[in-house]
């Protein structure tokens, strides 16, 4: 092999390396985050059925809810602070709520001004399913002091009037744990 050969050969093999190492070396884009909550009912007088799904996007914290089943009329839709849904949704405690500030609607009074669980209300029409759609700057799911991902979402036998100290929303009749997911099927 010539001089020429050997130095074209040695590029070749140099520019190879070189490529493999930027490709290894630059991280893969992950896919977004995605959270799932299956809202059933708190006993079995409670006829709830449902589900929520959260995706963090760029703009904040989507999250999408159907309830496929529920009584008719608003009801308090709220993320609390445990994600057990067992003794009739009470073992969830309280309204997710980090920073102790008062009671809100989240989307519009900020973090300051409502529990950063505090999503408002979900309404029920006849017994059609519902859907509840809302991007929240702020939460996540899995990282920093708003992150939701482990606690549970409670649908309330009332509507949330955001009256102090909890909305007056009454009893839990729906109840799910959120869990992170792989599923990014609608």
């Amino acid at each position: 092999m010539t001089s020429i050969g050997k130095i074209i050969k040695t590029l070749g093999l140099a520019l190879c390396l070189s490529l493999l190492a930027v490709i290894y070396s630059v991280p893969a884009a992950t896919a977004a985050e995605i959270g799932k909550a299956i809202i059933e009912g708190t006993s079995e007088s409670a006829s709830v059925t449902g589900e929520a799904r959260f995706i963090e996007t760029d703009a904040g914290l989507q999250i999408n809810a159907t309830l496929d089943t529920a009584p008719s009329g608003n009801h308090g839709f709220h993320i609390h602070e445990f994600g057990s849904c067992a003794e009739g949704g009470n073992a969830a405690g309280g309204h997710f709520n980090p920073d102790g500030v008062k009671h809100g609607k989240l989307a519009t009074d900020g973090f300051a001004n409502a529990h950063a669980g505090d999503l408002g209300n979900i309404s029920v029409a006849g017994g059609e399913v519902t859907a509840f759609s809302e991007t929240l700057p702020g939460l996540t799911l899995n990282d920093g002091k708003y992150a939701i991902a482990g606690r549970a979402i409670i649908v309330h036998e009332n509507e949330d009037d955001f009256g102090q100290p909890t909305g007056n929303a009454g009893g839990r009749i729906g109840c799910g744990t959120i869990f992170l997911s792989s599923d990014t099927s609608s």
